[in-house]
């Protein structure tokens, strides 16, 4: 005799992942190219920052891919090929960066604020883009300062150093707008929180 309220061969019912991954607060800060939500332009810009970023991987596989056949097969290596995985690994994490922040892929613990109520939700993301803003905006102050000052170029391929650190500076630059105008949306939402009902 089993103890158990439910019988033995009963499957427990799996729960709906999807309820763990929308977050029905952020939906207004979302952007979205299959549901045109979000402004056309950094619409256009995510979905070409993906494409880039899958350039930029088969070039780096290729490049490798050279780079380890050249190795094995002809005992011979070839020089550029690390220097401009490394330049291409560089492009591919920052650009990767800005189209994840665009799509809010970055990881967040969000438990708190899917369960506020809509509008102290977005006093928090109010506070969090404005911490993302002035972090961004002391990045590319930063930024400014290496492309102002660098003057290099790269052993193998002579490659201006600049190029690399406009990676970053591109990058910040996105996270910035994107980041702006998720106060902008949120600052609405806190003033009208009806109009979102």
């Amino acid at each position: 005799m089993s103890l158990s309220s439910t019988p033995p061969n009963t499957p427990t019912p799996i729960e709906d992942p999807s309820v763990y991954l929308d977050d029905p607060n952020r939906k207004l800060l979302e952007i979205d190219t299959d549901t045109r939500q979000g402004p056309a332009l950094f619409r256009w810009m995510t979905l070409g920052m993906e494409y880039l970023i899958g350039a930029i991987l088969v070039a780096l596989i290729v490049s490798v891919s050279c780079n380890v056949v050249g190795r094995a097969l002809f005992n011979n290596s070839l020089p550029w090929a690390d220097e401009l995985a490394r330049m291409l690994f560089i492009w591919l994490v920052f650009i990767g960066a800005a189209a994840a922040f665009s799509r809010y892929e970055h990881i967040a613990v969000d438990a708190l604020v899917r369960r506020l109520p809509l509008r102290l939700a977005h006093m928090l993301y109010l506070l969090q883009h404005l911490i993302i803003t002035g972090l961004m905006v002391v990045m590319i102050w930063g930024g400014y300062q290496v492309l102002a000052h660098s003057s290099g170029r790269s052993a193998i391929m002579d490659v201006p150093l600049s190029f690399i650190s406009l990676s970053l500076v591109l990058c910040v630059i996105f996270i910035a707008a994107v980041s702006m105008w998720r106060m902008w949306v949120s600052l609405n939402v806190i003033r009208h929180p009806e109009r979102e009902r």
